[in-house]
């Protein structure tokens, strides 16, 4: 089978905000096909994440992909982690605010509350039960993916539309500024 990229739906797109549906059989071609798509789309699109019903697939699976890129500059470098039916298990007192985007809300972001630290349960692509504990950045992405699981998009936390900004201004106020 070939990989594609998959096209991305946008905020409006009712799939967004469905609960997604548990993955009953990790090993289905479908759901392997899946993974693979998501991989491409999500290193296609510059994103540092990406979750299953963004592609109008309505799974319980997302892909975390930190890497260096045009959106994220500054994000840590990892192998792109097929997490499915994943779960946060516990979480730090610490919540950290910054700057989100979303793939399905092109050209905006918002400074979101986050839990700076968390550990969390999924099934790895394999079968496999893995447990980890996720800090910074790579929590943040988590925890971004897993809303969407849940119908939850990332200006859902944004505390004040004032926190809110265009992408535009986004590169000039954060990027350019830290270079």
């Amino acid at each position: 089978m070939t990989t594609e990229s998959l096209p991305i739906i946008q905020l409006g797109n009712p799939t967004l905000r469905q609960k997604a549906a548990w993955v009953e059989d990790v090993h289905d071609a479908n759901i392997q096909q899946l993974i693979d798509d998501l991989i491409a789309t999500v290193a296609q699109a510059n994103g540092v994440g990406i979750a299953s019903p963004q592609v109008a697939q309505s799974y319980r699976l997302f892909i975390v992909a930190s890497r260096p890129n045009a959106r994220y500059p500054h994000a840590p470098e990892m192998e792109p982690t097929a997490m499915i039916n994943p779960k946060i298990v516990s979480h730090s007192s610490e919540v950290v605010k910054d700057w989100e985007g979303c793939l399905s809300v092109p050209g905006i972001r918002g400074l979101v509350p986050r839990y700076q630290a968390i550990a969390v349960e999924y099934t790895d692509r394999y079968g496999n039960l893995q447990t980890t504990e996720l800090t910074n950045f790579v929590a943040r992405i988590f925890q971004h993916e897993f809303d969407h699981l849940n119908g939850v998009i990332f200006i859902d936390r944004v505390e004040s539309t004032l926190e809110m900004i265009t992408e535009q201004e986004y590169q000039k106020l954060v990027v350019n500024n830290t270079k």
